[in-house]
């Protein structure tokens, strides 16, 4: 297949705006790319009239335009987020012997979009659509910890480790919110033990909740911390993935 040649210097202008400092001048991009600075100057009034590129006038330099900020988006947009994350899901199954979901965040809960199933003879059955329980279940407790919110009323208890004081599920949600993943311990199906993640998006917002079940009596607290681990590097690769850059670590 043969190339564009005059594409590919703008290409090369672009990734020398993207690499090197927020602002370059002609001659620096020119020195970068290999390309005669004349050409560069052409290329860059040409990609400046179409907004990927702006003239800083205060310095003469160049920098990147929010056109390419738009084009991003747009790419984020049409992403599949089940797409995105079912490498994912059947991954964590292989991992952990357990059933992993996709929750997607609403209203007053979350719900499931996708699963991968275990292969065990006795497993935790998902289902598409079903809601999360937000005050009973490490789905709806990330939930929570990212700014969902509880319908008003009591909280009713499905099995006696359900929590249903609001005062101890606060504390509970802001445990997960310090930790960054959620567990549940026989809180909504007495057999049934979970650990679930979010997922972010570009402006760090919740877009999904990754999940892992199992039964109670294979998926204790060895197997939990074990997959806690394994669910927290496959839901910062789906969001990463998703364009969020974590902030970097504090000393």
């Amino acid at each position: 297949m043969r190339h564009v040649a005059a594409v590919q210097r703008a290409i090369a202008v672009l990734d020398a705006l993207a690499a090197g400092p927020p602002e370059l001048g002609t001659n620096e991009i020119a020195r970068r790319t290999a390309i005669n600075p004349s050409t560069v100057s052409r290329l860059l009034a040409t990609l400046a009239e179409a907004g990927f590129v702006e003239h800083v006038a205060g310095t003469g330099r160049y920098r990147l335009g929010l056109r390419l900020l738009e084009l991003g988006n747009s790419v984020l947009s049409r992403l599949d987020l089940r797409e995105i994350a079912r490498p994912h899901l059947t991954a964590l199954v292989a991992e952990t012997g357990e059933s992993a979901t996709l929750s997607a965040p609403g209203e007053h809960e979350a719900i499931t979009v996708d699963f991968a199933q275990s292969t065990a003879s006795v497993q935790y059955v998902a289902r598409l659509g079903r809601p999360s329980v937000a005050h009973a279940t490490a789905v709806g407790k990330v939930f929570l910890a990212n700014g969902g919110k509880l319908p008003g009323g009591p909280l009713p208890a499905y099995t006696p480790r359900t929590i249903t004081d609001r005062k101890a599920l606060a504390a509970a949600v802001a445990l997960v919110a310090e930790r960054g993943f959620a567990e549940a311990l026989g809180e909504r199906e007495s057999d049934l033990n979970a650990v679930a993640a979010p997922v972010f998006g570009q402006h760090r917002e919740l877009v999904a909740i990754l999940g892992v079940q199992g039964p109670a009596s294979r998926f204790g607290h060895p197997e939990m911390e074990a997959a806690v681990r394994r669910l927290l590097g496959h839901a910062t690769a789906i969001s990463e993935q998703l364009g969020y850059a974590a902030e970097p670590a504090r000393a």
